[in-house]
Order: structure tokens, then C-alpha cells, then sequence
């Protein structure tokens, strides 16, 4: 499971965003997406590399 720090998730709309995001690339990943702390968890076959471009072109930052 690769875990991410994101910043700029507030609501359910920004959870939905980046799970289908993520799931473009791979469509079996698991995701999960914990607003309060500001994580993405994901279980799948992408890179590191290729999880966090999805994420940022949703507009989100990585820390």
C-alpha cells in the first residue's frame, strides 16, 4: 500500500476527484481517502510517480 500527504482535500467532491483520478490509470486500485488527515492510500499496480501525477492534475498538492 503506498501512502500519500495531500493538501487542498476539504469535502466529498475532492475524495471522488482523486479516487477516479487514480482509477483512470487503474481501474482495480483501491483507494482511500482520509480528508481529516489528509491522506490517500492506495493498493494497486501504479508507480509512486504515476499516483502522484494524477493527484496533482486534480489540483491537489503532495507534501
Amino acid at each position: 500500500m503506498q501512502t500519500f500527504k495531500v493538501t487542498g482535500m476539504t469535502c466529498a467532491h475532492c475524495e471522488r476527484a482523486v479516487t477516479r483520478a487514480i482509477q483512470a490509470s487503474d481501474a482495480q486500485a483501491r483507494v482511500r481517502v482520509d480528508l481529516q488527515a489528509g491522506v490517500v492510500e492506495v493498493e494497486g499496480d501504479l508507480s509512486d510517480a504515476a499516483i502522484r501525477e494524477a493527484i496533482e492534475e486534480e489540483g491537489y498538492q503532495l507534501q
